[in-house]
């Protein structure tokens, strides 16, 4: 039996080595390459000094080669921490300095990057990297090693002394302090997703998987270990085509994607421009989104093109490793104004809406949800305060030591016990006196035609209503739609005191590195407005 990530995809590079495990445009990694170049590195890192519980940092593009070196970090008994090669220097420093990493491992195309980590101080004294690819000019003082390296030592698998409570990896997070959170995730938590869900959507050798979001995103490790486990193929989608919806739809249509798993915001984009034509995408049997709430108005756009596939919301923050409940639309929602459920737990999951004393609430009745079970990670990295803060023992059951995350949702859950997500706890907001749900604002808007995307947001006011309701949005395709006009019609659906009094159009709405719509962003940009 198998029990840790990287055993999942060795079995199946035994048994089906020379069937197609990676493809990047043209590049094609089998799976006996896979398990023969990860193997190398692992044992390459070994040499290197990286021994049980170190943390490696992976600098690089997403491509089938970094994919090998997050594998060849478990086998080697360590923990990967996946960095955002977009991401600002000074936001990456932070990150590196936390994790504290052995080693960083880099590419070629990083190189500037790592330029700019190093001349903040981030690597420290004695920071090491290895170069998976040629790497940089001869000599460079950091240099642990290059690919070419690897070569020299065996194909086959090192032992391994990790359990499955080990850490695989420390996803980092946007932090209230500013300072990025390590969210540690076992190689137990992520197995037990993966089992489930490849029994649950049915994927198996014949499948082509999408990798859509960036490697430093938790929705990846789904994608990765989700496709690996099984044989199947997975398509990693170029980051640059996240700007150009044709091109997007043109890559499901050519790799023959069978799932497609993204943030909403994706799905929203390729609606917007209309690239999805009727009965489109013959081969995909399955969507799936999760990070945020996509609007029903788009979830309808894509259901009634595509009959032929199956669609599955799936909720669930970092901190309990990828999704913990689901739901599978039966059929296209006949209310674009209405919400859909993010269903129920996955097995071995929990979710629980409690109230201010972490009571149960009434069915119908609104409370912030938590989460227990087998998704749970341990806790922030290094990071006690916050874990105690986050992490919160189960008062129903105070003697068995279980705990359960707060995740800061609000939620409800129906006569039929599907729990449905309200927004933020911090997006509930007090307006000339009423209590205002943001996302009901968000839900109303995403209703009127025209719009293409959409995000309400609440700036602090020195006027008599406290906070000011903004809206910020991007109409659809050939449209240009203004905001006396939306807020008219808007007004047909809401009361007064809910409609936003501040507007503004933009081309499209500005993304984070994950792809979800970048609200501190837009609630700093309403707020010089104020100035």
């Amino acid at each position: 039996m198998t029990h840790l990530l990287q055993d999942l995809v060795t079995r199946r590079a035994l048994h089906r080595p020379g069937a197609t495990a990676l493809v990047l445009g043209r590049e094609r990694m089998t799976y006996g390459e896979l398990e023969a170049s990860s193997n190398r590195l692992a044992r390459l890192l070994a040499e290197a000094g990286c021994r049980r519980g170190d943390r490696v940092g992976l600098l690089l593009p997403k491509t089938p080669a970094a994919i090998a070196s997050m594998l060849a970090v478990l086998k080697a008994d360590c923990a990967y921490v996946p960095l955002d090669v977009a991401s600002p220097a000074p936001r990456l420093a932070k990150i590196v300095e936390s994790a504290d990493p052995r080693l960083l491992l880099a590419a070629t195309p990083t190189a500037r990057v790592l330029e700019k980590l190093r001349e903040a101080g981030a690597l420290g004294a004695d920071g090491r990297v290895g170069w998976i690819d040629g790497g940089p000019p001869e000599g460079a003082p950091d240099t642990a090693f290059v690919g070419s390296d690897a070569a020299a030592f065996p194909a086959e698998q090192p032992s391994s002394t990790n359990d499955p409570g080990d850490a695989a990896h420390i996803l980092f997070t946007s932090g209230s302090t500013g300072v990025p959170k390590g969210v540690v995730i076992t190689h137990a938590n992520v197995r037990h997703f993966v089992e489930w869900a490849t029994a649950y959507f049915g994927i198996g050798p014949s499948d082509r998987i999408s990798g859509h979001p960036p490697l430093h995103f938790d929705l990846s490790t789904f994608d990765i270990y989700g496709a690996l486990s099984v044989g199947a193929e997975l398509h990693l989608v170029p980051p640059e085509l996240n700007l150009l919806a044709q091109r997007l739809a043109d890559f499901i249509r050519r790799a023959e994607l069978t799932q497609w798993f993204s943030v909403p915001s994706a799905m929203a984009f390729m609606a917007k421009f209309g690239v999805v034509a009727q009965d489109d995408f013959p081969s995909l049997q399955r969507v799936l989104w999760c990070g945020e709430v996509l609007p029903t108005p788009v979830l309808r756009h894509w259901m009634l093109r595509l009959p032929h596939a199956r669609f599955t919301n799936l909720y669930g923050p970092t901190e309990t490793t990828i999704a913990s409940s689901y739901f599978t639309v039966p059929e296209p929602p006949a209310d674009e104004t209405g919400s859909v459920p993010i269903g129920t737990a996955c097995p071995g999951e929990e979710l629980a809406v409690l109230g201010d004393a972490l009571e149960p609430v009434p069915v119908g009745e609104t409370g912030e949800l938590y989460i227990g079970g087998a998704g749970m990670s341990p806790g922030y990295w290094r990071d006690d305060e916050k874990t105690r803060a986050a992490f919160l023992a189960d008062p129903r059951s105070p003697e068995t030591g279980r705990r359960i995350y707060r995740t800061g949702d609000l939620a409800r859950v129906d006569e039929a016990g599907l729990v449905h997500f309200l927004g933020r706890a911090d997006s509930q907001i007090k307006s000339r006196g009423y209590r205002i749900e943001l996302g009901e604002i968000e839900a109303a808007l995403n209703a009127l035609e025209g719009v293409g995307e959409c995000a309400v947001v609440a700036v602090d006011s020195d006027g008599f209503e406290g906070k000011a309701i903004c809206c910020a949005y991007a109409s659809a395709a050939g449209l240009e739609l203004q905001p006396p006009r939306l807020r008219e019609q808007l007004a047909a659906l809401l009361p007064t005191y809910m409609l936003p009094s501040r507007w503004r159009p933009l081309d499209a709405l500005p993304k984070n590195v994950n792809g979800k719509i970048d609200r501190p962003r837009l609630r700093e940009l309403f707020a010089a407005d104020a100035r």
